[in-house]
C-alpha cells in the first residue's frame, strides 16, 4: 500500500512538472494543459490510464477548491455596502449628518478619527482598491474555469482513448481465438 501511494505522488509529480514546463500560470493557479495525443502524453510520463486519471481528477478537486475561495472573495468585495456592525453579527444603515469629524473602524481593534474630507478621500480610495481587486479577481476565476475546462476535457480524451484500446486488443484476442 505504501508502494502505490509513493508512486502515485511521484505519478503526480511527473505530471505537475511536465504540464507545467510548456504552459503558466496565474497568480499561483497552475494551468491546464491540453492534451492533443494521448498516447505520446502518457508515454512522454511514463504513466499508466489509471494514474493519469487520478492526477487528473486530483487536479480538477483542486481548480473547485480554489474556485470556492475565490467565490468567497467576490461575494465579499461585491457585499460594499453603509452598513456599520451596531454589535457582534448585527448590522444597520445610517446617515451621517454634518459633522466635524467621523470615526472610521480600520480593523484589529483600531478605529481612528478623521476629519470628514480625510475620511472620504481614505474610503474612496478603499473602495478604488476593492474595485482594482473585484477586477483581478473576475480575471482569476475566468482562468480557472477555463482551466478545469481543458482538465474535463483531458479527462475525457484519456478515458476515451482507454476505452477505445481496450476494444482493440477485444478485438485482436477474438480475432486470434478464431485462428
Amino acid at each position: 500500500m505504501a508502494s502505490a501511494s509513493a508512486e502515485t505522488a511521484s505519478s503526480s509529480s511527473q505530471i505537475a512538472t511536465a504540464a507545467a514546463s510548456p504552459t503558466t500560470e496565474r497568480r499561483g493557479i497552475p494551468a491546464a494543459q491540453f492534451v492533443e495525443d494521448v498516447q505520446t502524453f502518457l508515454s512522454q510520463l511514463d504513466l499508466d490510464v489509471n494514474s493519469a486519471l487520478a492526477f487528473l481528477q486530483e487536479r480538477l478537486q483542486q481548480y473547485k477548491l480554489v474556485e470556492m475561495k475565490l467565490l468567497a472573495q467576490q461575494r465579499d468585495l461585491q457585499a460594499l455596502t453603509a452598513d456599520f456592525e451596531v454589535s457582534e453579527g448585527i448590522f444597520s444603515r445610517a446617515r451621517i449628518e454634518d459633522k466635524d469629524s467621523v470615526c472610521l473602524w480600520l480593523g484589529a481593534n483600531v478605529m481612528l478619527e478623521y476629519s470628514c474630507d480625510e475620511a472620504t478621500v481614505l474610503l474612496q480610495k478603499n473602495l478604488e482598491n476593492a474595485k482594482a481587486s473585484l477586477e483581478v479577481l473576475i480575471a482569476d476565476l475566468q482562468f480557472l474555469r477555463d482551466q478545469v475546462t481543458i482538465t474535463q476535457v483531458t479527462v475525457a480524451r484519456v478515458y476515451n482513448w482507454d476505452v477505445h484500446q481496450r476494444r482493440i486488443r477485444q478485438a485482436a484476442a477474438a480475432a486470434a481465438n478464431e485462428s
